[in-house]
């Protein structure tokens, strides 16, 4: 008789396990594993999507001013600044908050794969609170995907993507739940136009994507209100892409000149950029680019939105050429844009001015300015909004300051950059140690003296 105690035979182990495993799979059949599917949620997807073009940056800054909102703390103070950004471009250009990167020593970016570099600030906006960042990584980075935040509603689905307190690749979840709100989120910050959410938004999630169920970013996340729960804010996409439009054209004027300013809104989803105006004997102009054009694609990149045209002239330089696919009216049109150098009053010299003087100087449109400026003097026809001033600087130390709008310099008007290069190249100071700076403050048209040294015009003529 067979000991009953003795163990099976190798065959019969294995007839037992394969029995053992079928049982399983039939009892669990339309169960577990279509329960994991079904946890695959559009939230699970949507970031999923996202995730791989969304990065985390850390640095050391001094905070020298106090606002808490923006995770800001005693006056002096040499903090490890965090936050969050988005790669908008492959070769490694990312959006962020500027507050995110003001005075960061070195920028550490940490890329979804763990990867760590160290990028170099390109452009900023202090007014609207954006700059870009570039990091070298050697291969073609994930692009956000990009949505449009002109058809939100309320109510609807949103999810936030992070360094929430310095937990890198948080996920959070909520609603849209109001729409162009004005928040003055510190005493230097004022924003005119945010999307409200209850998806918690933390420090260290500053410049990271607000993202709709489909993963496409319809906002980048820039706020939370001190002491509320659930009372987050972002910047509406659209506007923060028409921000990085501009900051990309300036920080392609280092490397060359095209004349061509292109309207903030596309012609249509998919259908090209309107060309809003063309400089005088620019290249544009001597190529044949006309105001109103539609232009569909530059080189083999095709244009959705102005930032993907100044994306493509990016990194050419003087002499090379850009062809342009345009639509005039039904005329369909091949253009060649021969690049030209950069004017001396362009993104240079604008450089200068911040190095030399201290000041950041942002053109108002006419129409704006007419509306909110020429009252006080009707003599002036515009001016610049002075929208930083760098600390100790010669403009900081004559009381000059942000919000301030310069209209004149020593005994000419400054409608714009080109008018200041021109009034610093043509007027001879060699026998004063003072401009004169004329300035729209608080209603009032005021004067302050700056020093200004031969070497500091020499600089600015550079």
């Amino acid at each position: 008789m067979a000991d009953r105690s003795a163990p099976l035979m190798p065959s019969r182990r294995w007839a037992v396990c394969i029995l053992v495993v079928l049982v399983g799979v039939l009892a669990t059949r339309g169960g577990q594993s279509d329960g994991s599917e079904r946890r695959k949620t559009a939230i699970v997807l949507a970031q999923e999507t996202a995730r791989p073009a969304v990065v985390n940056i850390r640095g050391e800054k001094t905070i020298t001013t106090a606002g808490t909102q923006l995770g800001h703390a005693e006056v002096g103070r040499r903090v490890n600044g965090m936050g969050t950004g988005v790669v908008i471009d492959p070769r490694g250009y990312v959006l962020t908050n500027h507050h995110v990167v003001d005075g960061v020593r070195e920028i550490q970016v940490t890329l979804d794969s763990g990867a760590k570099h160290t990028a170099k600030l390109i452009a900023r906006d202090s007014e609207t609170d954006l700059a870009i960042v570039k990091l070298d990584v050697g291969r073609p980075l994930p692009v956000i995907p990009v949505g449009t935040s002109s058809d939100l509603m309320l109510g609807e689905t949103v999810i936030a993507l992070g360094n929430a307190f310095g937990y890198e690749g948080t996920v959070t979840q909520g609603i849209v739940s109001s729409l162009h709100r004005p928040v003055q989120v510190s005493d230097a910050q004022f924003y005119d136009d945010l999307i409200q959410t209850d998806a918690p938004i933390n420090p260290g999630n500053s410049g990271g994507p607000l993202l709709n169920i489909d993963g496409e970013m319809i906002g980048l996340n820039v706020a939370v209100r001190a002491g509320a729960q659930g009372i987050g804010f972002a910047i509406p996409v659209d506007k923060a892409m028409a921000v990085a439009a501009e900051l990309m054209a300036g920080a392609g004027l280092k490397n060359h000149w095209h004349g061509i300013a292109l309207a903030k809104d596309a012609a249509a989803p998919g259908k090209g950029v309107v060309v809003a105006s063309v400089e005088k004997e620019s290249p544009a102009e001597k190529a044949g680019l006309k105001p109103g054009d539609v232009v569909t694609a530059a080189g083999d990149e095709k244009l959705d939105r102005p930032l993907d045209f100044y994306r493509a002239v990016l990194d050419l330089g003087a002499g090379q050429k850009v062809a342009l696919a345009v639509h005039r009216g039904e005329e369909k049109l091949s253009l060649s844009v021969a690049l030209a150098e950069p004017p001396r009053y362009g993104k240079r010299f604008a450089e200068s001015v911040w190095d030399t003087l201290g000041l950041e100087l942002k053109p108002i449109a006419d129409d704006s300015f007419n509306a909110q400026y020429a009252k006080f003097r009707s003599d002036y026809r515009g001016g610049m909004l002075v929208t930083a001033v760098r600390p100790q600087s010669p403009a900081a130390e004559r009381g000059i300051g942000r919000g301030d709008v310069l209209v004149g310099l020593h005994d000419r008007e400054t409608t714009s950059l080109k008018d200041l290069h021109w009034i610093l190249t043509n007027t001879d100071f060699s026998r004063v140690n003072t401009v004169c700076f004329w300035l729209i403050r608080n209603g009032k048209v005021v004067q302050e003296y700056v020093p200004l040294s031969v070497a500091m015009v020499q600089a600015l003529r550079r």
